[in-house]
This record gives structure tokens, sequence and C-alpha cells, in this order.
């Protein structure tokens, strides 16, 4: 493969996805998050708000029986009953991330895309974080609401992000430093300079 992926993880509020399309620019390449969700819709011809239900968290599941087994990989058919679970739904997703990682360069947020591309020779996968007073702060700033909300907006976030990716992970923590090629504090090192130093690792 003569094309390349990154892919970026994040914590909500720390800047993971302004740095996905700063690099974006910077490397000329696609970065593609709710873009997934649009493409599986066409793809499928299933509503794209019933991707966005599912949209990294889990809905109808009780986290208690999230890790009974791993999901089936292969799309069900269209005239399965099963064709809008949130499994069926995750699986057009990953063949549409897969798809992408085979032919063309681009950058994928999210989507437990790090896992799912963990074994390709053409992939960078780098997770995003920063202290939560820093993430507060962001929050607050970007979608002009207070402290206690943004506290609130940040832990509800990144709960059903980390439940989703335990579930289809098998169990994994999204928040693993190994499951990454690097992990960046966007607080300490700043969002311009995380997206300097990916271009380096790049090279």
């Amino acid at each position: 493969m003569n094309n390349y992926v990154i892919t970026i993880a994040r914590g909500f509020g720390s800047g993971g996805k302004e740095i996905a399309e700063k690099l974006s620019k910077e490397l000329g390449i696609p970065c593609y998050e709710r873009q997934i969700l649009q493409m599986a819709s066409e793809h499928s011809g299933i509503s794209e708000g019933i991707f966005a239900e599912t949209d990294e968290k889990l809905k109808g599941h009780k986290f208690a029986i999230l890790l009974k087994a791993l999901p089936n990989q292969y799309v069900v058919e269209p005239t399965s009953r099963k064709f809008t679970s949130d499994v069926n739904l995750f699986n057009i997703q990953a063949n549409i991330i897969r798809s992408l990682a085979e032919s063309e360069s681009c950058i994928i947020v999210g989507k437990c895309a790090n896992f799912l591309l963990q074994n390709y020779k053409n992939v960078v996968s780098i997770y995003i974080e920063a202290p939560r007073e820093a993430c507060v702060k962001s929050v607050m700033s970007k979608m002009g609401i207070t402290e206690e909300k943004a506290h609130k907006m940040i832990s509800n976030t990144d709960k059903y992000r980390s439940d989703y990716y335990k579930f289809y992970t098998g169990g994994k923590d999204w928040r693993d430093p190994t499951a990454y090629d690097m992990t960046l504090n966007s607080d300490r090192i700043g969002r311009d300079k995380c997206v300097k130093i990916i271009c380096d690792y790049l090279k």
C-alpha cells in the first residue's frame, strides 16, 4: 500500500478533533469522523440518524452484559431483523474504515479505528488527552456552558466512548497507551505543536 492512515482517539475537550482537522489541512488528506456515518448510510440504505444514535456509544445495553462475547464481524443481510442492530451498524462502519485504509491516505477520528486497523502496516494511531481542568475550559469556551455542565458533559461522553470501545474490542481500555503509537498531552504541548509532532513522526 502506498497510502497511509492516521487514527485519532481523543478525550472529550482535549482538542483531538481540532488537531485532526489541522493535520488534514497540513497533510492535504481528508479527515473522516461524522462523514463515516453518512458513508455508512449511503452504503447500507439505513438512515444516517440511526447511525448517529450509536455514534461511539451503545444503546439498549447494560454494561454488565457488554463483554459476554465479541460481536460477529460480518454484516447481516437487509432482510434480517438484526439489520439495524448496534452490532450490525458497527460492522457496516468497520467495513468502510477498512476500505478507506486500503484505498486512500486519510485521518479517521474515533470509531475504534485504531483497533480495527491494528494489523495494517500503513496505519499510525494517536491518542490525544489533556488534564480535566484544560478540557473543562475548552468545552466551556466552545459551547458556552457552565463549568458544572462542562464537567458533566466530559464525564458522560468519555464514559459512553469507553463503554463503546470496551464492547467492540472485547474489553480493551481505550486509554491504554500501548494501543497507540503515540500519546500526546494537548494542553502541555499545545494543539499546533501536536500537529507538528505527528507530521515529524510520519516523516
